[in-house]
């Protein structure tokens, strides 16, 4: 974009300032432009500066207006008009006016239209075109500038809350069906985890540093972020300074352990947008606990076998003695002691 208006800012100033002296147009029509003598220095740098300055221009026609070869013709005419009349004020002030509004008519306006259809808009030309007009003169008309920009912000407002209203109700329809399936774990604060593969090591309490693999989703399957991607694919994290519904997880978690997460948004981010995460998604979490580094200065309470609990259990999970792991299904108790 830079080299762009680069491009067009060199294209102006130099047709204000570029000697025409020798190629200016017999005003007679038909005739042809006198024939070129290069007598001097300053004289063959002008004209071959000039010439290599062309170069490019094509592509830049092409992308910005839509031109090619075969509009050559009528470049030419405006470009020789322009300069003819490059001192003359009005004259500048009539090709701003031509640029602006082809600028205004194949860029500005599609992009405004983009953005209206969120809201189901299609946008009026002739009003958007009025309306850009009467701002131009500032002609009376139905809304003053001020009155323009609340109107704005109050619709684009109201169009951001639909939209966050729209992802809360799918998350919240998400969680309703899937908290349905047999294999689905759902916690008191709204979390849901299926196991797919069970460690059998020691579960980490919030102060300890897990070492992760993980894959983020949102529910229509777009993934945010993965560490599978990278090298190393694992990653170190405090498990109490992630979002709450990683740390309830790893809380629960033995080292060994891959679980699939479905995290409601008031666990997971909010009303915050996070990289390409929407404000109040449900996300989706394949995760796998590889290690943790105790945090020795903690206590942490132990299961009857002596392996430490990193959280408080849903209804329904328990512990299992014989591996310390979280399971469900019918309670299996320690022996007796002799």
């Amino acid at each position: 974009m830079k080299k762009i208006l680069t491009l067009s800012l060199l294209l102006l100033c130099g047709a204000l300032v570029a000697p025409v002296s020798a190629q200016k147009k017999d005003k007679k029509k038909g005739k042809k432009p006198a024939p070129v003598t290069l007598t001097t220095k300053a004289d063959s740098l002008s004209y071959a500066s000039a010439m290599l300055f062309h170069r490019g221009l094509d592509d830049y026609l092409k992308q910005n207006f839509d031109l090619d070869s075969t509009d050559m013709a009528d470049f030419v005419k405006g470009f020789d008009a322009f300069v003819e009349k490059r001192n003359e004020r009005s004259q500048r002030a009539f090709m701003a006016g031509q640029s602006v509004a082809d600028m205004m008519l194949r860029r500005f306006m599609p992009n405004v239209q983009t953005d209206l259809e969120k809201q189901h808009v299609t946008i009026d030309d002739a009003l958007f075109i009025r309306g850009f007009r009467d701002a131009l003169v500032n002609a009376e008309g139905p809304l003053t500038q001020q009155a323009a920009e609340t109107y704005m912000q109050a619709m684009a407002k109201q169009a951001e809350e639909a939209e966050h209203q729209k992802v809360l109700e799918e998350g919240k329809a998400f969680l309703a069906e899937n908290a349905k399936k047999e294999d689905v774990v759902t916690t008191p604060s709204g979390l849901q985890y299926r196991i797919l593969r069970q460690g059998n090591g020691p579960i980490p309490k919030a102060t300890d540093e897990v070492t992760v693999k993980y894959e983020g989703k949102l529910i229509d399957g777009t993934v945010f972020d993965s560490s599978y991607t990278r090298t190393p694919n694992t990653n170190q994290f405090r498990a109490d300074r992630l979002i709450k519904g990683w740390t309830e997880a790893l809380c629960l978690m033995p080292v060994g352990s891959k679980w699939e997460l479905f995290i409601p948004q008031e666990l997971a981010y909010g009303n915050r947008a996070a990289g390409k995460i929407p404000p109040y998604s449900t996300l989706i979490f394949t995760l796998e606990l590889d290690d943790l580094k105790r945090d020795t200065t903690a206590t942490q309470p132990l299961t009857p076998n002596g392996k430490p609990v990193g959280g408080k259990l849903p209804p329904g999970v328990r512990i299992n003695p014989a591996t310390g792991a979280p399971v469900t299904g019918p309670a299996i108790h320690p022996r007796p002691a002799k």
